[in-house]
């Protein structure tokens, strides 16, 4: 990243100038300003922001972008996060992108000119704020998913292999038209876990149907259309894998309004075992994953690239498994 030293010797004039300049004064000569602001496009030189001090520089602050701050995934790998940073002395500050690549950027954006120690990011999977952090030397840790603008520390979880595991348990249980909701296209996690189920279709000597799947964005809403899409088409699935929680509230809203049960009419494993998850009449089959570990370890990279520790990029791939409850029982 350009320094204000480097933007006043392009523009041929003091740092005062650029400083001055860039706090809006009205005392700089108008041609020297120009010349200021043609060196900071160049440059592309991004000011310290309302922390211009070297003392706010030295504040032990990490900045966390995730996806969706509601679902209870993301509050988990929040959590592992802040234990360790506060334990090490960092501050967090946390970001909610909606899984926008826009608001993504702009976090990320934000966090560099605020000079914040380290940055941890669950990457919208799109263009993003990826190409920000490539050019910078800020350390980062990619949570959940990789971050494919930037190489860099990523903690990742093994959901193709759950999503098998889950859909192979549907065909154990009897189920014999597997369905499957999952995430937009483009995104890992999403393909991944579609993959999976793809792959657990073939292990179990089950034909694979497009007609079975659906994509929607990771919230409830969609995932309830995607839901009544398949259970009101023509030959309906008598089973859902279903690609996150806040989806499964979606579906499960869906088949209360449908006078569908799960467990009996249809069976049901979701992604993530959120805290309502065992409450739920039937309890619902999930796959659980580490979040909370999720958040620690990539604030334990974070922290080891903050204290300078050198080497390639380093990919950690934690485990998921099944965790079966009422919601798939025998047909």
């Amino acid at each position: 990243m350009a320094t204000i030293n480097e933007v006043a010797e392009r523009a041929g004039v003091s740092t005062a100038t650029v400083s001055r300049t860039l706090n809006g004064k009205d005392t700089v000569d108008s041609e020297l300003a120009a010349r200021v602001l043609a060196a900071v496009a160049e440059l592309d030189y991004r000011p310290n922001g309302p922390a211009r001090n070297l003392r706010r520089q030295e504040t032990p602050v990490l900045a966390l972008v995730i996806s969706d701050v509601e679902n209870p995934f993301f509050t988990a790998i929040s959590r592992g996060v802040e234990d360790v940073a506060h334990a090490a002395g960092y501050s967090v500050v946390l970001c909610n992108s909606d899984d926008d690549a826009d608001k993504e950027r702009s976090y990320v954006s934000v966090a560099l000119e605020e000079r914040v120690a380290g940055i941890l990011l669950s990457p919208t999977g799109h263009t993003s704020g990826g190409e920000l952090l490539s050019d910078t030397a800020t350390p980062f840790v990619a949570l959940d998913r990789p971050l494919p603008d930037a190489p860099g520390d990523t903690v990742l979880v093994d959901t193709g292999s759950a999503a098998r595991e889950a859909t192979e348990h549907l065909a154990a249980q009897g189920y014999r038209r597997l369905g499957c909701i999952t995430g937009p296209a483009g995104v890992p996690t999403a393909d991944e876990r579609l993959a999976g189920y793809r792959a657990g279709l073939r292990a179990a000597g089950m034909p694979g149907c497009s007609s079975l799947v659906r994509r929607s964005e990771f919230k409830a809403a969609g995932a309830g259309r995607a839901a009544r899409s398949l259970l009101e088409s023509t030959r309906p699935p008598d089973a859902l894998l279903v690609a996150n929680n806040a989806m499964a509230l979606g579906v499960l809203e869906t088949l209360r309004e449908l006078g569908v049960r799960a467990g009996s009419d249809v069976g049901l494993v979701a992604f993530d075992d959120a805290p309502w998850a065992r409450l739920l009449d039937p309890p619902l089959s999930v796959v659980a994953q580490p979040a909370y570990d999720i958040g620690a370890v990539g604030a334990r990279l974070l922290l080891n690239r903050i204290g300078n520790e050198r080497g390639e990029p380093n990919t950690t791939t934690l485990s998921a498994h099944l965790v079966p409850r009422a919601s798939s029982d025998p047909r």
